[in-house]
Parts: structure tokens; C-alpha cells; sequence
């Protein structure tokens, strides 16, 4: 499998090790993980990350992995997704899993998968206490659930930027507050995801709402 994660913030941080050792220990399955980030990390991230060191996050964590899950390949890509390389980044076949921060990306990457024949994507993102998980596969040509933009209309028209535009150092450093536990959970919700469409070939819903105070899940078919 090609599995392309974006992201190693809160949730891609969270997520990947464990996908790594998920893949370590299958006898069936084998994997090449790359890991894309434009970002560093940086002491303010403690709180909800951890990095073996200072740098380039993508690298780093490629580093960390390749050392603690030998059969697995990893490999790291460190620059943010962009309109000049997403297509290089996202090819015919792969598996996104989107841990994206901002709603222009979230488009971006949900606009070019659906210009693919084949691709799996799975997004989550969060508020404080309460995210989200969709999913997105294109088979053969065709919709198999709906793109992330579907009754999203802060996906289809974000009015945040993306990390590479100018202005966005701007909006990062007024962006919400993060907490670890919903990183957490929104990082095993997408795993659940990516479980089921291994195991199943689809996951038994299009999105997932899920709220941390109150416990609750919604899975909901589109």
C-alpha cells in the first residue's frame, strides 16, 4: 500500500506510530509510509506532539519510525501541499490520510482526488472537544462516497488559507486552541477508517462526528 499522510501536527503525530506498528507485525500486508509536512517542530508544540528532536516534522518523525519499525518503509516528504505538487504528492492508487489543520488544504486535496481514477481518503480534524472523520473513495472512475466538500461549505469555500499562501503565518498564530485528547481521538477514528476499508473494502460510513465531554459517536451515510 502507498499510504501518503499530510499532516504531522496533533492527529498525524498521534496516528502514525501506531499505523507504523500496525504494519511492522502484519504478516499479510506490506506498506511505504510517506510523510508530508512543510512545518518544524517547535517547543510550543510539546503539549500535544512529541519529536525526538527539533526540525523538520515529516523528517524527523520518517527518522524515528525507520529506526523502531525496520520492515516498514518510510520516507518523508518536507514541504506543505500545494496546487505546483500535489499531483507529484497524491497518485492513481494511493491512501491519504489528511491531518490538516486548515479547510483550504482540506479542498485542495479533495478536488484533486477526485479528479483520480482510483483513491482512498480519509480526513480528520478537530475543534477543542469535537471533530470529525470523512471519508472519500473513488473506484474505477466513480464516486464510491462522497468528496469532503459534500454539505461542507467551509471545505467547498474556505476562507482560510493555505501554508504555502502569504498572510497565513498571520492566521496560524490566532488559530483555536488544541487539546491531546481530541487529537487522540480523532487520530484513532481514522485508523478505525482505514481498518475497515482494509478489512471490508469500505467503511461502514461517510463521516464521523464524535464529541470528547459527552462520549458521543455519529457515523452517517451520505
Amino acid at each position: 500500500m502507498e499510504i501518503k499522510l499530510i499532516g504531522m501536527g496533533g492527529i498525524g503525530a498521534a496516528l502514525v506510530p501506531f499505523l507504523a506498528r500496525y504494519f511492522q507485525h502484519s504478516r499479510s500486508l506490506k506498506a511505504r509510509l510517506t510523510l508530508v509536512d512543510g512545518d518544524a517542530f517547535e517547543p510550543g508544540n510539546r503539549a500535544r506532539q512529541e519529536f525526538a528532536r527539533f526540525g523538520n516534522k515529516a523528517v524527523v518523525k520518517a527518522e524515528e519510525l525507520a529506526r523502531a519499525f525496520p520492515a516498514v518503509s518510510v520516507r518523508a516528504l518536507a514541504q506543505f501541499v500545494a496546487p505546483d505538487n500535489i499531483a507529484a504528492m497524491v497518485r492513481e492508487g494511493d491512501t491519504v490520510l489528511l491531518a490538516v489543520d486548515n479547510y483550504a488544504t482540506r479542498r485542495l486535496v479533495s478536488k484533486h482526488c477526485e479528479g483520480l481514477d482510483s483513491v482512498t481518503l480519509i480526513s480528520g480534524g478537530n475543534e477543542l472537544t469535537d471533530g470529525n472523520v470523512q471519508v472519500y473513495l473513488r473506484r474505477n472512475g466513480v464516486d464510491a462516497s462522497r468528496p469532503l466538500t459534500y454539505l461542507h461549505p467551509e471545505i467547498e469555500h474556505p476562507t482560510d488559507l493555505l501554508p504555502t499562501d502569504e498572510g497565513c503565518e498571520r492566521l496560524i498564530a490566532t488559530a483555536a486552541p488544541q487539546l491531546l485528547f481530541t487529537n487522540l481521538a480523532v487520530a484513532a477514528a481514522m485508523l478505525g477508517a482505514l481498518y475497515a476499508i482494509i478489512e471490508q473494502g469500505e467503511a461502514p460510513y461517510d463521516e464521523l462526528y464524535l464529541d470528547l465531554p459527552s462520549g458521543r459517536q455519529l457515523p452517517v451515510r451520505r
